[in-house]
């Protein structure tokens, strides 16, 4: 079954969205209506091809290249989107690294720069588009996070915090914006087949369902979060029944 919420006026950013998840995230956002602005940092033919993707359906989109960890890029990015596309009313904060580092070899160095591409970014950006979303009275803001936040995952304790952290951090926003039209929610995928996971088909063995994850299913994920007005201050879990909150 596939979701498509109405997206038809509605203007959309997606942070890290030129490959993978980001990826198969804006393509949904344009096939149920919205115009999107593809964020990258250095990979500007990835972006473009998406871009191109949504344009040969019909839809709207820009590539809007930005280092969102960094406030002055993304005030910068936000205008750049909105003069291209309309005010941002929905966010998808989907940027991240996942540098894979033991508690003795993680640096501090690592965990700084883990925190401020997976964290502070989401911060930055939300705070970009919330007068936009005010003036409107209608904001939807969702927050790729991880199983990790929740357990002990494969990549580090870094990782671990900088995703637990955008939890709270989705938590945080929603208990403060919701009366004002504005929900926040995270979906949190677990073990999906992107560049990262690709060549290790030992992972599937973990999985109950006995398959990794596609973009795709992250995507319809997201679309279900931003057709439904009600929910704000949840976290969606999609790991194929590996656990249960």
């Amino acid at each position: 079954m596939t979701i498509k919420p109405d997206l038809n006026g509605h203007v959309a950013l997606v942070t890290g969205g030129s490959r993978g998840i980001g990826a198969a995230i804006a393509m949904a956002l344009a096939e149920a209506g919205a115009a999107v602005a593809v964020n990258y940092l250095e990979r500007a033919a990835k972006a473009d091809a998406v871009v191109a993707g949504i344009k040969s359906k019909g839809g709207r989109a820009v590539a809007v290249a930005a280092d969102v960890s960094q406030a002055a890029a993304v005030a910068e990015m936000v205008d750049h989107a909105a003069f291209a596309l309309g005010p941002i009313d929905i966010l998808v904060n989907n940027a991240g690294i996942a540098i894979v580092r033991g508690i003795d070899e993680l640096t501090e160095a690592e965990f700084d720069a883990t925190i401020t591409v997976n964290l502070k970014s989401a911060f930055l950006c939300t705070q970009a588009v919330l007068p936009a979303m005010r003036s409107k009275q209608w904001g939807r803001v969702v927050n790729i996070s991880s199983g990790a936040a929740r357990g002990a995952g494969a990549i580090g304790v870094h990782y671990n915090a900088s995703k637990a952290g955008m939890e709270g951090l989705t938590r945080g926003y929603a208990a403060r914006l919701v009366k004002e039209g504005i929900t926040v929610n995270a979906v949190a995928p677990s073990l999906i087949e992107t560049d990262m996971m690709r060549g290790r088909p030992e992972l599937a063995a973990r999985i109950p369902l006995g398959r990794l994850g596609q973009p795709d299913e992250v995507a319809q994920a997201v679309l279900m979060v931003l057709g439904n007005d009600y929910m704000t201050g949840q976290t969606i879990m999609l790991n194929g029944g590996m656990t249960f909150v």
